[in-house]
């Protein structure tokens, strides 16, 4: 016995010393990796660009980049505020002599490649070169590419150009063998989030106004296109309604691009723009590592104590807290309300980037972006997408600013709550009995259909929803409520769309809206400083990491088919608490 307790306390030791070595060991590797990372620019060189990997709102606080450790996402993920900082830090460096446009696969959002479009043809006024290559072009990637002075593609190399399509899952089909009947409550001609869960096919309403943003969408890019390549819009559209361009010679012979060329040939033009002796000596930069460069050349700004502040709203609104990519209501307050109390700070972006989420959530937020309207000023600038929810949060600041092809809109509500009675009785045998002390005392349970007075019940709070959505915009915006229910009822508009109804003020991008705030507040010179506080490395472990493990290993086994699994789990989040979101995700291919 004696022998057996000896042996448990020697294992307990081995197993202590163990953790504290290897707490010790993270915490070295955390210390290394946040010292200095300072990059120095050698003369003439080359910022390379290439989009791998989807495009956050602002680069994650991750020490760790560039190393799978314990789950913790290790890639070089490189955030917008980042890309457009070193753009237009490249464009006054002396030392960078031009920019590569390396075969990338654009996973971003359409108004966030837009973004990154414009800052390079701002980038050109410095007369510095900008070369595009790929072996594949996306159309996503094209529309980024087509800026450049010269675009190029590999002889045997693929190029998109068929125009835009729009897809939805419908999942009726498949809850109905599985017994499930998906109750819905909503309000708006177009809100058509709950259609994938009731109907198998679009509703009028929702394909008239799918074909309403597409067009826009569409005519945007091609107008882009037109602009850059010097090619008429009518022509582009014939080329892609015809599926002209099928080889990579077709895209020469059209003007797409400039030349049919392999790698080493693009690498030997950089070789005599840049003036080097061989290929070899070209200094290509990332643009992950140029975030840590100094800019020679770039004037030094004076210090002030002026702030204006970007408050980062990216993802789902939920209750709560949230986290990088979801908007909890909580964290979101806190940070308004400190942005609010902080007299350094005389001026606040609020960059919106969401399909929406709980309406409760939302009017939280709304409240909150209220109360520091009224004490300094607040400008929204939207994302990729800024609606329904994304939009109620918008739609109290001084001014909203919105990339022609941002998705916003969508003014409605819904809940949806399943009745699952047929899968547990007829699927799965399953029976329920109990006792209740009020007739609604079980509300909202999934083991049965609702009764027509739990969703008149349902409907009447769905429709309070409703009103408190519409009357809030219709305050922001100075209109009545009526016209705002003649243009929401659910329905999604493109930013050029929401523009000429009076849902937005102007069109451009974040540093528009960082210079509208600048001008509001009267002030000239500032330094921007952003919130929420981004969790450390840290914060990363315990339930978080468990949860970032487990979202790697479903994506990286489902690849492309992800989205079909994340529409499927959003039913859970949907069920019972109202919500003002997106009509399902819009994927345009």
């Amino acid at each position: 016995m004696k022998q057996f307790f000896k042996f448990v306390f020697a294992t307990m030791v081995g197993i202590f010393l163990v953790t504290v070595i290897g707490v010790l060991i993270i915490i070295g590797i955390v210390v290394a990796a946040s010292g200095d990372k300072h990059v120095e620019i050698d003369s003439n060189s080359v910022l390379r660009i290439a989009f791998e990997l989807p495009i956050p709102e602002r680069t994650p606080n991750n020490p760790l980049s560039g190393l799978d450790f314990l789950g913790i996402d290790g890639d070089k993920s490189i955030g917008l505020n980042d890309i457009l900082a070193n753009i237009k830090k490249a464009k006054n460096d002396s030392n960078i002599k031009g920019i590569f446009l390396d075969e990338s696969y654009m996973m971003s959002g359409q108004a966030t490649t837009e973004e990154v479009r414009n800052a390079l043809i701002d980038f050109k006024k410095s007369g510095k070169f900008i070369i595009a290559y790929s072996e594949v072009y996306t159309q996503g990637f094209y529309y980024l590419a087509s800026v450049a002075d010269k675009v190029y593609i590999n002889p045997k190399g693929i190029f998109e150009f068929k125009g835009f399509s729009s897809q939805i899952t419908f999942l009726k089909g498949a809850l109905d063998k599985l017994g499930i009947e998906v109750q819905v409550i909503k309000v708006g001609t177009y809100k058509s989030a709950v259609e994938p869960f009731v109907l198998n096919k679009m509703s009028d309403p929702n394909r008239l106004q799918v074909t309403s943003y597409l067009g826009s969408l569409y005519d945007h890019f091609l107008t882009g296109i037109s602009n850059s390549r010097k090619i008429s819009k009518d022509s582009l559209f014939n080329l892609a309604n015809n599926y002209t361009i099928q080889t990579p010679e077709d895209a020469l012979k059209y003007k797409l691009v400039d030349g049919l060329k392999y790698k080493d040939e693009v690498l030997d033009e950089l070789q005599h723009r840049t003036g080097v002796s061989s290929v070899s000596d070209i200094h290509n930069v990332e643009l992950s590592d140029y975030t840590n460069a100094d800019a020679k050349g770039e004037k030094e700004k004076k210090d002030s104590k002026n702030r204006i502040a970007i408050v980062y709203a990216s993802g789902e609104i939920a209750g709560g807290d949230g986290d990088e990519n979801s908007i909890g209501s909580e964290r979101i307050s806190v940070a308004l309300r400190k942005v609010r109390l902080d007299d350094n700070i005389k001026a606040v972006v609020l960059r919106i980037n969401s399909p929406g989420g709980s309406s409760l959530a939302s009017d939280v937020i709304w409240r909150e972006v209220m109360l520091t309207k009224k004490v300094k000023p607040i400008i929204v600038s939207m994302g990729d997408v800024a609606a329904s929810g994304g939009y109620y949060i918008a739609c109290a600041a001084d001014s909203i600013i919105a990339e022609p092809n941002t998705i916003t809109g969508s003014i409605g509500i819904f809940a949806i709550i399943p009745n699952l009675q047929k899968l547990f009785n007829d699927k799965l045998g399953i029976t329920f009995d109990g006792v209740k002390t009020g007739k609604f005392a079980d509300l909202g349970d999934m083991s049965r259909p609702l009764s027509p007075e739990e969703k008149a019940i349902l409907q009447n709070s769905v429709n309070r929803g409703y009103d408190s959505f519409t009357k809030a915009v219709a305050d922001g915006r100075h209109k009545t409520q009526e016209y705002v229910n003649s243009i929401g009822q659910g329905r999604v508009w493109t930013g050029t769309q929401a523009l000429k109804i009076g849902l937005v003020d102007r069109l451009g991008n974040i540093n528009d809206a960082i210079h509208s705030a600048a001008k509001k507040a009267n002030i000239k010179n500032y330094k921007l400083v952003a919130y929420p506080e981004q969790k450390s490395i840290f914060n990363k472990f315990g339930s978080g990491l468990s949860a970032q493990m487990k979202a790697h290993f479903v994506k990286s086994e489902l690849g492309d088919n992800y989205r079909y699994y994340d529409q499927i789990k959003s039913v859970t989040q949907m069920m019972r608490v109202p919500q003002a979101r997106m009509p399902y995700d819009i994927v345009i291919k």
